[in-house]
């Protein structure tokens, strides 16, 4: 064990214990219980980094809506057109005659990414969408 590293002890119960200990196994033969809740110490942190809308994040905003709302794929090229600085890539997908998938790689400061998800997800014919990120790993690493 590393210089770095602390030893210390969690009381929890047995079946929750068991619970976590299939959870490591589905991961593979490079994960023990020390390394999940480093995972687990990881995410935690990363989210509540998320809450300051000056940190910097990566994510996917992920909408599916109906290209013949009139007006909407203008609407969306125009909101993305303004946050090109924020958009790393994009995919879109025909799903039927109607429904068309689009996902959208961001990356930026949280508060843009944010206000850019509302935009896109609050335009009228967009039937489904989420916005997941994390803080970016330079943000994650300051904390590794």
């Amino acid at each position: 064990m590393g210089k770095d590293l602390i030893r210390f002890s969690v009381a929890v119960p047995e079946g929750l214990l068991e619970r976590f200990d299939e959870h490591v196994a589905r991961r593979g033969m490079q994960a023990n219980r020390s390394e999940a809740i480093r995972d687990l110490m990881r995410e935690q942190m990363a989210e509540q980094d998320m809450d300051d809308p000056d940190t910097e994040v990566v994510g996917s905003i992920t909408m599916v809506y109906d290209h013949h709302v009139v007006g909407l794929s203008g609407s969306l090229d125009e909101i993305q057109h303004d946050h090109m600085r924020e958009i790393v890539s994009t995919m879109h997908v025909h799903l039927d005659h109607h429904s068309c998938l689009e996902v959208l790689a961001v990356r930026g400061q949280s508060g843009r990414i944010h206000q850019l998800a509302d935009l896109l997800l609050g335009t009228k014919g967009v039937r489904f969408g989420r916005l997941a990120c994390v803080a970016s790993t330079s943000a994650i690493e300051a904390g590794h």
